[in-house]
């Protein structure tokens, strides 16, 4: 009888201890709504939509979900495949390779400040929000070559998925729209505000001689008549502050007869649209080549060296650049070198290594 109370008693403390620990790894699921914060600096605030404003909880599963390769049809590919952190979340090759092994139609476009655009997603700007934007490289067939259904079942299966979706809207149901809305939240937390250009902006640092040189060149007009005074003339398009000025432009890349892609033509299906494309941001574009929508550039001197010499002439192509076409913009080899220099100090090597942004997974 001793030896039977015995054992109950050993017995209870075990239950007894295993349901301390129980309760002591359980954390409570809440729905958490608390603001995810921007670091601005000296960029003015973007403008998120009211209905999908950034949460801690809604960012962390929106970076889940943009390193998550269950997103592709054979589970190796994510978004994070093709938009790489150090890249300024680019792609290195001049067209991405999706899961079948064939190359997509245009270079991948660096994911870069996109809380302050407001004129659409994708080169041609098909997409009208950001939100439509992250669900639709899941879905062709070119790149992650999946259903949404798939997906949404795929994820529903996972415990984690389920509670972090509950962490960040208050209920545990897995859909496409709750997924492009936390896609969204982290692409809109992915700010670059730290570069030298930055702290210039801010008087906490200075440009070199050649900077400075480049600087000047950058934002003073193509003259003509005056070639000592003549700039690059590189604001009329890319503004001071995101480097972006949100419009669509055909830069000469093909003169009339050799345009190829119709660009902002196929989305507008208006013929003045022809051969045009989202201006986009030149921050971190140190980082982020190959150049323009077919990747055909390798590098920022060979960059330059269009606008100075190679715009090709077509009825859509930008007026202040078909302005040059009889001159170039006249610059010299060290006015291009200065150029490039300027260029450079919109690296911020901050957000290429912020590890919030990096694979939760690593």
């Amino acid at each position: 009888m001793t030896r039977i109370w015995m054992s109950f008693l050993i017995g209870s403390v075990f239950a007894m201890g295993s349901c301390k620990d129980d309760t002591t790894i359980l954390t409570p699921l809440v729905h958490d709504e608390t603001p995810y914060e921007l670091e601005l600096n000296f960029m003015p605030a973007p403008q998120i939509p009211d209905d999908n404003t950034l949460t801690i909880e809604g960012v962390k599963l929106g970076r889940q979900l943009f390193y998550e390769t269950d997103l592709s049809s054979d589970g190796t590919m994510s978004c994070g495949s093709c938009h790489r952190q150090e890249h300024a979340f680019s792609d290195s090759n001049r067209l991405s390779i999706g899961v079948r092994g064939l190359p997509g139609k245009r270079q991948a476009m660096a994911i870069v400040n996109l809380a302050w655009n407001t004129n659409e997603f994708f080169w041609d700007g098909r997409a009208h929000l950001l939100r439509d934007q992250a669900l639709m490289p899941i879905q062709d067939e070119l790149e992650m070559d999946e259903t949404l259904d798939n997906v949404v079942q795929k994820l529903s299966s996972q415990d984690e998925y389920k509670d972090q979706f509950f962490r960040a809207f208050g209920s545990k149901e897995i859909n496409s729209y709750k997924i492009s809305l936390a896609l969204e939240q982290f692409m809109n937390s992915l700010v670059s505000t730290n570069s030298k250009w930055d702290r210039y902006m801010m008087g906490l640092e200075s440009l070199s001689d050649s900077e400075e040189r480049g600087r000047e060149l950058y934002f003073a007009e193509y003259n003509p008549f005056f070639p000592n005074l003549s700039g690059a003339d590189c604001a009329h398009c890319h503004s001071p502050t995101n480097m972006e000025d949100d419009t669509y432009k055909n830069n000469g890349l093909f003169s009339e007869a050799d345009i190829v892609d119709y660009g902002r033509e196929m989305v507008t299906q208006q013929s003045s649209d022809r051969g045009k494309m989202k201006v986009t941001t030149l921050r971190n574009i140190e980082v982020t080549g190959p150049y323009m929508h077919d990747g055909r550039f390798n590098t920022l001197e060979e960059v330059v060296e269009h606008y100075n010499s190679g715009i090709q002439q077509s009825t859509t192509v930008e007026p202040v650049l078909a302005n040059t076409i009889g001159t170039g913009l006249m610059l010299t080899e060290q006015d291009k070198k200065d150029l490039v220099a300027f260029l450079k100090t919109f690296t911020d090597e901050a957000f290429l290594t912020n590890p919030a942004f990096s694979d939760p997974n690593k």
